[in-house]
């Protein structure tokens, strides 16, 4: 008689370990079902982030554009200004 006592003990524990890995094998289709869910939305972020930065380069290049078509014309201002003022200069000098 001592034995049935170990015997349902044990087939107590063996069906309770039954119920755990049933559980444990309900649950990892539930993570890949989660990984998949993070990767599409990570995959639709870095989709986002991509047109973002494309949109972005373009208006840093409109701006590039527009700084240096400002450059060139101070340089043009710049340099009518300086020989309009050495001609001045070199008039009053001259005139004598």
């Amino acid at each position: 008689m001592p034995a049935s006592p170990m015997e349902s003990r044990m087939a107590r524990l063996e069906g309770t370990y039954e119920q755990v890995s049933q559980r444990l094998m309900n649950i990892d289709p539930r993570f890949d079902g989660i990984d998949r869910k993070v990767d599409l939305r990570f995959d639709a972020l870095d989709k986002t982030i991509e047109a973002l930065d494309s949109k972005f380069d373009q208006r840093f290049n409109t701006v590039d554009q527009r700084f240096n078509t400002v450059d060139q014309r101070f340089m043009w201002a710049i340099g009518i200004f300086i020989t309009a003022w050495g001609t001045t200069i070199a008039s009053i000098f001259l005139h004598r």
